[in-house]
C-alpha cells in the first residue's frame, strides 16, 4: 500500500491553526492576573474567584464540546471544521472585552467573569475539534507525528507572539504604582496620601488600559487570520481515522471505554502534574519578576527570552524523540527545568543570571509543549487495537486530557492568588511585603519542582515505549489491510448479485 504523505503546505496550514489558542492563552496566562490586580484594581480575593471559576468553567466545556462534536454529522466542510469556523468571530469579540475596563462602580467582577467564561467556551469550540483533527489529516503515524512537530513549533511561536505583542505594547507604558503601601488603612492622612497618588497617576493608568486594548485588537486580528488559513488549507479526511464504519458510537459508552483504557489514564496522570507545574509558573511569573526580582520594566523581555528559546528547540526535541524514544524525551526534557527553577529562587536578583536561566528554562518548556500532543495519538492507536469495533472517540481522548489539565490549573491559580491575599499583597504597590515575596518564590520554584518530580514518577507507569509503539503500528496497518480486503470482497459480492 503506497504511503500517504502530507505536503509541507498542508502541514503548515494545519500548524497555523494551533496559534490562536496559544497566543490568547499565553497573553491571559502571563498577564491576566497582574492586569486584574494592578490595572482593573480588583482585590486579590475577587481576582482569585475570576481565575478559578474561569479556568474551571473552561475545563468543563472541553468534555461538553467533545460530546457535541461526537454527535455532529459530516458536512461538505467536514465534521470538525464547522466548529472552528463559526466560533472564531464571537471568540474574538469576547476576548477583546476581557481587556476592557468598564466604567461602572459595581459589577466589575461579574463583567470579567462572564466574558472570561464566554471566551473560554468559544475558544474550546475551536481548540477541541482542532486537536482531534490530528487523527483526520492522515492515517500514517509518522505523518501525524511530523504534522504535530510543525504544529508544536507554530504553537510555541504563538506563545512568543502572545508574549511579544502583549508584553511589548503594554511594556511601552509604565503602569503607575503607589509608594509606601504600608500606609494603607493606618490613618486618615495616610489614606488621603494614597488617594492623592492615585489621582496623580490616573492619566498613566488610562494609557496602560488603552495599551491592553490595543494588544487585544492585534491578537484578535491574528486569531481570525490563522483560522482562515486553517479552514482554507486543510482538508479533513473522513477515512483517515476510522477503520471500518464512519458511524460514531455512543458518547457515554465511548467515555467509559476511554476512561478504562490504562495507557490513557497513566499518560494523563503523568502530564497532569508536569503541565500544572508550568501553568503555575506561567500564572505567577510576571508578579515574581516585578516584585521579587525587582524587574518591573524587564519582565516582558524575560518572558520573550523563554518563549524564543522554546521555539528554537522544538526541532531538537522532535529529533530527540525520534532518535531515543518519547518516554526518554519526557524524562530528559521536563526534568531539565528543575535546576533552573531552583537557581532563580536561590540566587540574589541579577538581570544577567535571570536571562540565562530564562533561556535554559525555555528548552524544557519546548519539551512540555511537544510531548503530550505527540504521545496522545499513540494512545488512540493502542485503544483502536483493543477496541476495533468502537469508532469516533478521538474527541473524547483530546478533550478530557485538556479537561483535567485546565481544571487543575484553575485550582492552582485560584489557590496561588488567595495565597498572595493571605500574605498581604498590596494592589498597585511599588513593592510588596516580605511574606508576598516568599510566597511568590514558593509559587514559581518549590511547588513547580515538586509537581514535576511527582509527574515524572507517575510517568514510569506509562506502558507504551518505542517497541510497543512499533508493534501497534504494524498491527494497526494489518487491521486496515484486512478491513480494506473485506470491504473489497463485499463490493464484489454486491456487484455480482446486481449482475
Amino acid at each position: 500500500e503506497p504511503r500517504e504523505r502530507l505536503s509541507v503546505c498542508s502541514k503548515l496550514c494545519y500548524a497555523v491553526g494551533g496559534a490562536p489558542y496559544q497566543i490568547t492563552g499565553c497573553a491571559l496566562g502571563f498577564f491576566l492576573q497582574i492586569y486584574l490586580l494592578d490595572v482593573a484594581q480588583l482585590d486579590p480575593f475577587s481576582a482569585s474567584i475570576i481565575l478559578f471559576v474561569g479556568r474551571a468553567w473552561d475545563a468543563v466545556t472541553d468534555p461538553m464540546v467533545g460530546f457535541f462534536i461526537s454527535k455532529t454529522t459530516w458536512t461538505r466542510f467536514g465534521r470538525l471544521m464547522p466548529w472552528i469556523i463559526f466560533s472564531t468571530p464571537f471568540a474574538v469579540i469576547s476576548y477583546f472585552l476581557i481587556w476592557f475596563v468598564p466604567d461602572i462602580s459595581r459589577g466589575q467582577v461579574m463583567w470579567y467573569l462572564v466574558f472570561y467564561c464566554i471566551f473560554q467556551t468559544l475558544v474550546t469550540c475551536f481548540h477541541v475539534p482542532y486537536s482531534a483533527l490530528t487523527m483526520f489529516i492522515s492515517r500514517e503515524q509518522s505523518e501525524r507525528d511530523s504534522a504535530t512537530a510543525y504544529r508544536m513549533t507554530v504553537e510555541v511561536l504563538g506563545t512568543v507572539l502572545g508574549t511579544a505583542i502583549q508584553g511589548q505594547i503594554v511594556g511601552k507604558v509604565i503602569t503607575p504604582c503607589i509608594e509606601n503601601p504600608r500606609f494603607v488603612g493606618m490613618t486618615n492622612s495616610s489614606v488621603a496620601m494614597e488617594e492623592l497618588n492615585m489621582t496623580h497617576d490616573t492619566g498613566s493608568l488610562t494609557d496602560t488600559r488603552n495599551a491592553y486594548m490595543i494588544a487585544a485588537g492585534v491578537i484578535g486580528g491574528l486569531y481570525v487570520l490563522c483560522a482562515l488559513i486553517l479552514s482554507v488549507g486543510v482538508r479533513e479526511k473522513r477515512e483517515s481515522s476510522e477503520l471500518q464504519s464512519d458511524e460514531p458510537g455512543s458518547f457515554f459508552q465511548g467515555l467509559k471505554l476511554v476512561m478504562n483504557h490504562g495507557a490513557y489514564i497513566k499518560l494523563i496522570a503523568g502530564f497532569l502534574f508536569t503541565s500544572l507545574a508550568f501553568m503555575l509558573l506561567e500564572g505567577n511569573f510576571a508578579l515574581f519578576c516585578t516584585y521579587t526580582l525587582g524587574f518591573r520594566n524587564e519582565f516582558q523581555n524575560i518572558l520573550l527570552a523563554i518563549m524564543l528559546s522554546a521555539t528554537l528547540t522544538i526541532p531538537l526535541w522532535q529529533w530527540f524523540l525520534t532518535r531515543f524514544g518519547k518516554k526518554t524525551a519526557v524524562y530528559v526534557g521536563i526534568s531539565s527545568a528543575v535546576p533552573f527553577l531552583i537557581l532563580v529562587a536561590v540566587l540574589d536578583s541579577n538581570l544577567i543570571v535571570t536571562y540565562v536561566v530564562a533561556v535554559a528554562a525555555g528548552i524544557s518548556v519546548a519539551a512540555a509543549f511537544l510531548l503530550p500532543w505527540s504521545m496522545l495519538p499513540d494512545v488512540v492507536d493502542d485503544f483502536k487495537l483493543q477496541h476495533p469495533e468502537s469508532h469516533g472517540h478521538e474527541a473524547i481522548f483530546f478533550s478530557f486530557y485538556v479537561f483535567f489539565t485546565k481544571f487543575a490549573s484553575g485550582v492552582s491559580l485560584g489557590v496561588s492568588t488567595l495565597s498572595l491575599d493571605f500574605a498581604g499583597y498590596q494592589t498597585r504597590g511599588c513593592s510588596q511585603p516580605s511574606k508576598v515575596n516568599v510566597t511568590l518564590k514558593m509559587l514559581v520554584s518549590a511547588v513547580p519542582v515538586g509537581l514535576i518530580l511527582l509527574g515524572l514518577l507517575l510517568f514510569k507507569l506509562y506502558p507504551i515505549d518505542e517497541e510497543k509503539r512499533r508493534k501497534n503500528k504494524k498491527a494497526l496497518q494489518d487491521l486496515r489491510e484486512e478491513s480494506n480486503s473485506s470491504s473489497s470482497e463485499s463490493d464484489n459480492t454486491e456487484l455480482a448479485s446486481i449482475v
